[in-house]
């Protein structure tokens, strides 16, 4: 056998394959905008189901106070219900995109040790998932507060 028939291309060696390679490493970041624009979503439902309960129960709370219902403890209960759904949901939310997340950059990784892709251009931590996780802590701030009668929002 001559030494050309024993050579052997690495992955990237043809312009199709690199350029193959160039459209996958697009494609994960697209993946990871997708994800990002799914925790968005959840963020939203979260932040709607947060603040339905939370002005039910005031308008409850206000209602009794000035002496136009006797008893104000269903729907108080019932907006705090839906404040522990919305953070429910949120937290869900969350444990979704980080797992996801999570799996991603490991199958990137393994491409990029594979040859396959250049992961060349950064994967950067998502400022979506911060915002998630903090509307999560102001969530269950406002369940504390609506569940005691303290704090902010009490």
């Amino acid at each position: 056998m001559s030494e050309q028939e024993l050579t052997v291309a690495k992955p990237l060696d043809t312009t199709s394959n690199e350029l193959a390679a160039r459209r996958t490493g697009m494609a994960f970041q697209r993946t990871r905008l997708a994800a990002d624009r799914t925790l968005m979503a959840v963020i939203r439902t979260s932040l709607s189901l947060l603040s339905f309960g939370f002005t039910i129960h005031k308008v409850f709370d206000q209602l009794k106070e000035a002496k136009m219902i006797a008893h104000a403890a269903s729907g108080r209960n019932f907006g705090l219900s839906l404040v522990l759904i919305g953070a429910v949901v949120l937290l869900m939310g969350i444990v979704y995109h980080a797992w996801f997340m999570y799996a991603l950059r490991k199958q990137r990784e393994e491409m990029r040790a594979a040859g396959i892709l250049y992961a060349q251009s950064p994967f950067p931590p998502s400022t979506t998932l911060l915002v998630a996780i903090l509307l999560l802590g102001l969530g269950i701030v406002t369940a504390i507060s609506m569940i005691y009668k303290v704090g902010p929002f009490a």
